[in-house]
C-alpha cells in the first residue's frame, strides 16, 4: 500500500474541521487510567495541538518537539506544537499559529485533514488534536525560548500497540498515577502526548482485525 492509503484513512476517519466546538465534551482524558483520582468540576480552557504527519518516501513520520529546559513547566518533555486558544480562534487556527511560533512550520505547507478526539488534561485544558499532512519534509527552526529540539518518529512505531505501555509514578500522598508512554530511542514520549496518540490509534485502527499490520502498511510507500 502507499502513503495515499494513510492519507485516505485520515481523511475518512477524523472528525471534519467544521465539527469543532469550543465547548465540546472531552472524549479522552488523563483520568481514563486513574478512575480513583478526584476529577474536579471546572470550566476547561480550550487548547489545540498540531500533529504533523510527514509523507517521507521511506514511510510516514510524525513531527514532535522536546520542550526547552528553561520553561517554567513541563521542561524537557516531548510534545506536539500547540497551546491555548487566543480569543476568537478556532482549534485549527491556534494549532497552525503555535506550530509557526514554536518551530517556524509554515502554515501554507500543512494540509489539515481533520480532528482527533478532544482530550482533557489534569491541569484543566481541553486539547483538540489537529492532524496536518505535509507532502514533503518541512523546514523548521525551533524557537529557543520554547523548544529545545524538533524530531520525527516513525508512524508505524507510534501506531503499534505493542509500543504503548502503561507507566506510573507515586505521588507524595501515596496515590499512584498511571499514564501512557511510548519510549522511542532515547526519547520518552508520555503523558498527554502519548494519550493523544493512543486516542488517534483507536480512532484510526480500533475496528481493524490486525490494527498493527494496517498501520504498518499505511506508513510504507511500497508494499513490503
Amino acid at each position: 500500500m502507499s502513503l495515499e492509503t494513510l492519507r485516505r484513512r485520515l481523511s475518512e476517519r477524523l472528525a471534519p474541521i467544521g465539527a469543532w466546538r469550543a465547548e465540546a465534551a472531552p472524549a479522552r482524558s488523563d483520568f481514563d487510567l486513574n478512575p480513583q483520582a478526584a476529577r474536579p468540576v471546572r470550566e476547561l480552557r480550550p487548547a489545540a495541538v498540531l500533529i504533523p504527519v510527514v509523507a517521507r518516501p521511506e514511510g510516514a513520520t510524525v513531527l514532535l518537539t522536546r520542550r526547552a529546559d528553561t520553561l517554567a513547566r513541563h521542561t524537557g518533555q516531548i510534545a506536539f506544537p500547540g497551546g491555548r486558544l487566543d480569543p476568537g480562534e478556532t482549534a485549527v487556527q491556534a494549532a497552525l499559529r503555535e506550530a509557526d511560533e514554536e518551530v517556524a512550520l509554515n502554515p501554507a505547507a500543512v494540509e489539515v485533514l481533520g480532528l482527533s478526539d478532544a482530550y482533557e488534561t489534569g491541569t484543566g485544558f481541553l486539547v483538540t488534536p489537529v492532524i496536518g499532512w505535509l507532502d514533503r519534509p518541512p523546514l523548521t527552526r525551533p524557537s529557543p525560548d520554547e523548544v529545545a529540539e524538533v524530531f520525527e518518529t516513525p508512524w508505524d512505531f507510534l501506531m503499534d500497540a505493542a509500543n504503548h505501555r502503561r507507566d506510573f509514578y507515586d505521588l507524595e500522598d501515596g496515590l499512584r498515577r498511571w499514564f501512557w508512554a511510548m519510549p522511542w530511542q532515547e526519547r520518552y514520549i508520555w503523558g498527554v502526548t502519548a494519550g493523544i496518540l493512543k486516542g488517534l490509534h483507536a480512532r484510526l485502527y480500533g475496528d481493524e482485525v490486525d490494527p498493527e499490520r494496517a498501520a504498518e502498511r499505511d506508513a510504507a510507500e511500497v508494499e513490503a
